[in-house]
Order: structure tokens, then C-alpha cells, then sequence
């Protein structure tokens, strides 16, 4: 359970990949090139989201194979796939693909659900089977077990001159232990842990009762652990979103501090009808978010972090808060750069 002079073993950061739409190899471009340069800066892992008909990353698979191609070092994830979208067993072989391709460093976060808005777009996704689909966890098991290398059909031998696998081809060794399940909630981290995956927090959890965000988010680590076959040992990355200022200009500064604010009276009281509870933007030097952090119950309990950037911030924006995360936050948690 690391404490104040206990070292960050492993930190990483998330980027939405927002473009526009009138020219949208810009923006892809320059989420490459921010992977590339935290490469460059020593960080251990960079995450993409996934955004369904939105300006934003809709295919981090593809987008991660292109950055494995750029990057040499770097870990690649997903946080996350929502598998509601997905078709597990095709799934299954585009990240084996792009984890063979990138030297074994994908680290794949999934969740369940149905889609964002399924009224709206069950007609386009699933127009002959949107009854019958299953969102639920076994959508996560059938993934599970084709990463794993279990028989996706009962052929399997040469027919002609083709030859066919009973399982998902390529298999990626390893992969299955680098899968990750981003939940929200005791029920998920539950099941994660029993599932033998990696678990994602995020600053996002789901309300129960008058519980606060770090409490419930306590709660989820170690409902997990206590069910993970690993115990402690169990991975687990926090996500919050933290912007230091360190070498920022006060023009950027200004701009932070407004972002914060603004999305700050979201984290008052649980919203919507899923009642989500948010943790609010971490702000400031960097000397001044290691202590925060160092008295956050859920960070002295984990060992590594990917932490978030904003969704609208400029590419100069991304460039000064990885910067100053890897010189000034990074090494105030203890961690040290990778080579």
C-alpha cells in the first residue's frame, strides 16, 4: 500500500483523440504524436477512450496499432471499449493482431452495458437481433475465453488447401493476462476480481447511499482484491484528472482553472439517472497535487496511474501538462521514467 515515500511504480495518462470533422486525420495525428512524445518523456502506459459517433476516437484498436508502429516501449490501452458495440470473437482477433504487432504491449480495458443512446441506435447496430442481444458480463466472458485461447468452433484441419483453427488466430501470449475491466461500481469490481482481470477506476463511480467518491471508490479496490485470485498483488490503475501548472502560462492557467471550476459543481451530488458521482479536477503545481494525492484513500493503495487529460484542451496544452506530469508530478510520487 504505497504511503508518501513509497514510489509510483507505474504512470501513465489518457487522451480522448478529439478531431474535427471536416478534417479529421489532423486530430488522429496529433493523439499519435502525444503517445509518441510520452514515449519520449518516460511514461509507461498511454490510454485511449472510445467515442461512438462522436469527434473522438471510434476505433482505439486501430488507432493503437498505428501508434505501435511509431512508438517501440510504450504500453497501449483502451479505457475503454464498451463492449455493447462489439462482436467478442472479431474483437478478440483485433487485439491479438495488434498485440503481436506492437511486441506484446496492448492492455485492452473493456466494460459492459448496452450503447450510449441504444434507443437511438439499436436499428443501425443490431436492425435483426437488438431483442436478443446480451450486454450483461457474459459478453466479457466470451472475450475472455477467445483471448484465452479456447475453441471458438469444433472444426478445426485442412479443407482444400485452406487450414483452419479451432481458435482465434493469431494468439497473442500474454494477452489475456494484460485484459482490464473498467467498472464503476462493488458489483463490477466483484466480478473483475472473480474474472481474474485488471481492474480501471476512473473518476467516475456509481452512488450508493450518502457514501463519497473516495470512499465507494476504497470500496471497489478492495472488493476486488478480495475476490482476485492475486489479492493485493491484484493490478490496479487509478484514472482521476489532473492538470499541473508548473511551466503553464498564465493565459493556460487561466483557461485550467476556468475547466475546473466549471465541472466542478458535478461532483457536489450524484447526476443523471445512473447517478454518477465525479471526483473533482486536480489543479494546480504539482508539489500540490502529489499531496493531495498522497492523502487520497484510493491512491495510497494502488501502484500505478493513467491519468486523464481533458477532453478539449489544445495539442501545446497536452504537450506542457505530460511535461510537467513526468518531470515535476511523477517525480513527486516517486516514480522514475522509463528507458
Amino acid at each position: 500500500m504505497p504511503l508518501p515515500d513509497e514510489p509510483l511504480r507505474k504512470l501513465g495518462f489518457l487522451i480522448i483523440g478529439l478531431f474535427d470533422g471536416d478534417d479529421p486525420r489532423t486530430g488522429h495525428e496529433s493523439t499519435l504524436d502525444i503517445i509518441r512524445f510520452g514515449e519520449d518523456l518516460g511514461f509507461d502506459s498511454a490510454w485511449v477512450r472510445h467515442r461512438h459517433l462522436q469527434y473522438g476516437i471510434s476505433s482505439p484498436v486501430a488507432v493503437l496499432a498505428a501508434a505501435s508502429q511509431r512508438t517501440s516501449r510504450i504500453d497501449l490501452g483502451t479505457a475503454v471499449i464498451p463492449l455493447g458495440w462489439e462482436n467478442p470473437l472479431r474483437l478478440a482477433e483485433d487485439l491479438a493482431t495488434v498485440d503481436v504487432l506492437s511486441g506484446g504491449r496492448l492492455n485492452p480495458g473493456v466494460s459492459v452495458g448496452p450503447p450510449t443512446h441504444y434507443d437511438r441506435v439499436r436499428e443501425a447496430l443490431y436492425p435483426d437481433t437488438a431483442d436478443q442481444e446480451d450486454f450483461s458480463h457474459d459478453r466479457v466472458k466470451r472475450l475472455l475465453g477467445f483471448v484465452r485461447g479456447e475453441r471458438a468452433t469444433g472444426f478445426s484441419g485442412t479443407e482444400g488447401i485452406e487450414v483452419f483453427s479451432d481458435r482465434v488466430q493469431p494468439h497473442a501470449k500474454g494477452l489475456a493476462e494484460r485484459l482490464w475491466y473498467g467498472g464503476g461500481s462493488t458489483r463490477s469490481a466483484r466480478w473483475a476480481g472473480e474474472n481474474r482481470m485488471n481492474y480501471l477506476t476512473s473518476s467516475v463511480v456509481k452512488a450508493d447511499g450518502d457514501a463519497g467518491f473516495e470512499q465507494l471508490q476504497l470500496a471497489q479496490v478492495r472488493e476486488f482484491r478480495a475476490h482476485h485470485p492475486d489479492g493485493e498483488k491484484a493490478r490496479v490503475s487509478q484514472g482521476l484528472v489532473v492538470i499541473p501548472t508548473d511551466t503553464a502560462t498564465a493565459e493556460q492557467k487561466a483557461k485550467y482553472h476556468d475547466y475546473a471550476a466549471k465541472r466542478l459543481p458535478r461532483t457536489a451530488s450524484p447526476q443523471g439517472p445512473a447517478r454518477l458521482l465525479f471526483a473533482p479536477d486536480l489543479v494546480g503545481h504539482s508539489s500540490e497535487i502529489a499531496a493531495r494525492l498522497h492523502a487520497h484513500a484510493v491512491f495510497r493503495e494502488v501502484a500505478e496511474v493513467a491519468f486523464a487529460l481533458p477532453f478539449t484542451f489544445e495539442h501545446a496544452d497536452y504537450v506542457q501538462i505530460l511535461t510537467d506530469i513526468a518531470t515535476g508530478l511523477g517525480p513527486a510520487l516517486g516514480w522514475r521514467p522509463a528507458t
